[in-house]
């Protein structure tokens, strides 16, 4: 008896390798669309900023600078704000659409109460997600962050906003990673207090807002200020062109400071008898200079990965103890 095509036995393909397996490839499947989200940002916007860099020095060369003083002093366009505000934005977007979701939606659709009775242990899977999410962030960020310090830092004179504005100072250097990792570590953390992926998202977005704020405050404690003190009716010395200004004073021979408004007199002459009266021969200016901004930004991000600690060990050490 003849044996056909369709008697012979069927074999099963054997499944080729994986790269990951077990708790990595379980997270990774999950949350795939979220990771290629992320990696996809990473490309676009690394295209993006080398291709505004390239704008940026075609226009300068073409007009002759450095050797050439530049018609309008400063280069502004809509290229430079978007890039500025889509980085000063990202970490605000991964706080809410990255970190508040990530375990939220877990404990509201029941895929954690699924997954923890598992083989699995609540503290193993939270860590594995953290590791996963935190990873990505980081790459993300960190590359963003030293493209556009590499088109900043040689055209910082150019540029309309200034180094100690935050959307410069945030978005460069390690401040960038840093606040990432920090408010994606802020949304996950209200996210599984909260329970709710919608009330997550909200209450991350208000405390997102409101940290910025704060973090925008505290440049000026993150290094020591300076003093320099010049002659009341001299132009401000050059060294101070790019220096951040945190106070300023006029003040007499004796030393004895005063306020800056104090001899702004509707007059010159009664301006000239207030600035006789009280001896005032100085200008005080307090600032802090660009050449303490690499020291600044590393103390800023200290602080910022101190708080991501933090947040993620409160996270692993609730969940250990409570289900979620």
């Amino acid at each position: 008896m003849s044996t056909t095509l369709t008697d012979a036995p069927r074999t099963e393909r054997a499944p080729g390798p994986r790269l990951l397996r077990g708790l990595s490839w379980l997270v990774v499947r999950q949350h795939r669309a979220m990771l290629l989200s992320l990696l996809a940002l990473m490309v676009l916007g690394s295209i993006w900023i080398v291709y505004e860099r390239g704008q940026m020095k075609d226009f300068l060369d073409a007009a002759g600078w450095p050797g050439k003083e530049l018609a309008q002093p400063t280069f502004d366009s809509d290229g430079v704000g978007l890039v500025l505000t889509t980085l000063g934005g990202l970490p605000l977007i991964l706080a809410v659409f990255v970190g508040a979701p990530l375990i939220a939606g877990d404990q509201e659709q029941g895929t954690a109460q699924l997954v923890t009775t598992q083989s699995v242990s609540r503290l193993r899977w939270v860590a594995t997600k953290f590791a996963w999410i935190y990873a990505v962030v980081l790459v993300t960020s960190a590359l963003l962050s030293a493209l556009f310090t590499w088109w900043w830092k040689p055209y910082r004179s150019v540029f309309a906003t200034p180094w100690s504005d935050g959307a410069v100072f945030d978005s460069t250097g390690p401040m960038l990673p840093a606040l990432c990792l920090f408010m994606t570590a802020a949304g996950i953390t209200i996210g599984v207090l909260a329970r709710r992926v919608l009330m997550a998202m909200a209450v991350t977005f208000v405390f997102a807002g409101a940290a910025g704020v704060v973090f925008d405050r505290m440049i000026v404690h993150l290094a020591p200020t300076r003093m320099l003190t010049y002659p009341l009716d001299a132009d401000m010395p050059s060294r101070l062109n790019e220096s951040l200004e945190v106070d300023r004073w006029i003040g007499s021979a004796d030393g004895h400071l005063y306020g800056w408004g104090l001899c702004s007199k509707t007059t010159e002459k009664a301006s000239d008898a207030c600035v006789k009266e009280h001896g005032i021969v100085n200008n005080v200016y307090k600032y802090l200079g660009f050449d303490q901004m690499p020291a600044m930004q590393w103390t800023g991000a200290g602080i910022l990965l101190a708080g991501t600690v933090v947040l993620t060990a409160l996270v692993l050490w609730r969940v250990s103890r409570r289900p979620l």
